[in-house]
């Protein structure tokens, strides 16, 4: 039970940055391209974390046909999510797809993040810890975008507030599956999962948070500064804390 405990404390930790970058959204009136900037900073955290932290961990130990078969089912996911999404929009007029998938994208972060801190943890403490911390910093920006993003889509504010904790959710279900689900299984397994989500992750990342962050047309410089710095600060928190 405190092992459990310890998994779930740490799992809690990115969707906590989630949360305060929801609430810095609210409490702060940004402009339109800042908005758009931080969307860049959540694609450049997002393909870090795929290019640093997950795909390492799957090449030389994972299939080369396994990843591509996974990843083609998690694009497959990301097509079906959007397509509900829309559905969804033109029956309850609650914003436009790409902004409810940017909360998608974050969620499926949330829920990578989850399994492998789980995983990570009953491998040892340290490595769940490590990435734990690493991603509760990084999530805040995902945050932000999300909510302001929202926010200028006129999605009411209770809403907003009930999708910024709910973020815990799949955070803490993820962890439990990636600790007690994947704790014993083979590598095989364990890549299979994390492809799925890769595919998920990009699609998503590169179909509807870009595009978002492109509509309120922030400069081109502004755009690339806060994608790169996305990409350097997750990489430099992932060797500091790794």
């Amino acid at each position: 039970m405190f092992h459990m405990f310890k998994v779930l404390l740490f799992a809690a930790l990115p969707a906590f940055g989630i949360i305060i970058g929801s609430f810095l959204a609210e409490s702060i009136r940004t402009p339109k391209w800042l908005i758009g900037a931080s969307l860049h900073t959540t694609a450049g955290i997002t393909i870090a974390l795929v290019s640093i932290n997950i795909m390492p961990r799957l090449l030389g130990v994972t299939p080369t046909w396994l990843i591509i078969v996974a990843f083609l089912a998690g694009a497959g996911i990301s097509i079906l999510i959007a397509s509900i999404w829309g559905t969804f929009r033109h029956q309850s007029h609650v914003g436009n797809t790409s902004a409810w998938m940017v909360c998608i994208a974050v969620a499926t972060d949330l829920v990578s993040d989850g399994l492998m801190v789980g995983a990570g943890t009953a491998v040892g403490a340290q490595l769940g810890f490590l990435f734990a911390a690493t991603q509760s910093i990084a999530n805040i920006p995902g945050g932000f975008a999300a909510t302001a993003n929202l926010r200028d889509d006129e999605v009411p504010k209770i809403l907003r507030l009930m999708l910024s904790f709910s973020m815990l959710v799949p955070a803490l279900f993820s962890a439990a599956f990636g600790y007690y689900g994947l704790r014993g299984a083979s590598n095989l397994v364990h890549g299979l999962v994390l492809s799925v989500f890769v595919g998920i992750l990009l699609l998503a990342t590169i179909e509807d948070v870009i595009p978002q962050g492109d509509e309120p047309n922030p400069p081109r410089w502004v755009s690339t500064a806060a994608f790169a710095l996305g990409f350097a600060g997750l990489t430099l928190l992932s060797g500091i804390l790794g």
